[in-house]
């Protein structure tokens, strides 16, 4: 988790982000203030829960004001490689910190190789990390829906570079705009997973809705106001007493109780007010959470 320094809303990224607010906080301090305190009350409540959370600190220069979201530019893997990814928003790509990885590696994890994909900025091809790709790493596939933040061939080059086979498709919001970012409108655990399954094109939707069921989960099906709650923006993490999934206090809002305790049967809920940082920056929990797959050094 990064904490952020100079957080506001972003307006290089408000075009294909139909979930971040089109009218930005006047007092950038005053916003600052707010995004920091909900931080550091998530980052309590999953310590609370027994999760292990290492939190970073943003620095004022270079002004990053998406710092807060980390899944964008890195993702971590159990073969200890480390993937650097291409972001569309070019005030978020020094966002990119190579002395997160030496920490890691300082506090005993193994990093075998890094990945870097940044290169693909230069042809404006992106992915944004795990925000562009859900990864089911229990059998080896990445879900991505297609974006101007998710480029479908190098998609389908990192993928096969990772090791994952890729699950392409199309999926839009109620106004038919395309869903800037996969892991807005599902999540997948262990065993179980969360999927706005309204929001996929029909022609994609059986083969999406098989893939999560090859794995043996148990599916929660959303719909468009479930997920304008941030409901497909949860992420499911290891605590210490057993399995923990987070989400936004507004993500728990907008379930019903049949999805809660379908949830609540495979993991404790986890759930906090990060209003201010969904609204002026549009996103939520799982989008703070750079998970990390990494095996510990020998």
């Amino acid at each position: 988790m990064v904490r952020p320094c100079r957080f506001q809303a972003n307006p290089l990224t408000a075009a294909s982000n139909a979930f971040q607010a089109q009218v930005p906080a006047d007092d950038h301090k005053l916003s600052n203030a707010l995004a920091r305190s909900q931080f550091d009350r998530l980052a309590v409540a999953l310590r609370d829960a027994g999760v292990n959370c290492l939190v970073f600190e943003d620095t004022p220069e270079p002004h990053t004001p998406d710092a807060i979201f980390p899944n964008n530019w890195i993702s971590t893997h159990a073969d200890g490689r480390v993937a650097l990814y291409p972001m569309e928003a070019v005030n978020r790509r020094p966002e990119r910190r190579t002395d997160f990885i030496e920490a890691l590696q300082r506090i005993g994890f193994h990093v075998s190789e890094t990945r870097d994909f940044c290169a693909a900025e230069s042809a404006s091809h992106y992915l944004e990390g795990t925000g562009s790709l859900v990864f089911d790493r229990a059998c080896g596939v990445a879900f991505a829906c297609e974006s101007s933040r998710t480029h479908a061939a190098l998609a389908a080059e990192v993928c096969a570079a990772l090791g994952y086979r890729l699950v392409l498709f199309r999926a839009s919001d109620r106004a038919g705009r395309a869903i800037y970012h996969t892991n807005v409108m599902m999540f997948v655990g262990t065993a179980v997973a969360l999927v706005c399954t309204e929001s996929i094109h029909p022609d994609y939707r059986s083969e999406v809705l098989s893939e999560i069921k090859a794995g043996g989960r148990e599916i929660v099906e959303i719909g468009f106001d479930e997920l304008d709650g941030f409901a497909g923006n949860m992420l499911e993490l290891k605590g210490k007493d057993g399995a923990v999934i987070a989400m936004s206090q507004s993500a728990f809002n907008s379930l019903d109780a049949t999805a809660r305790e379908t949830l609540a049967r495979h993991a404790r809920l986890v759930a906090s007010d990060i209003s201010h940082i969904e609204t002026q920056s549009g996103g939520s929990v799982r989008c703070m959470l750079a998970e990390v797959h990494l095996p510990r050094a020998s």
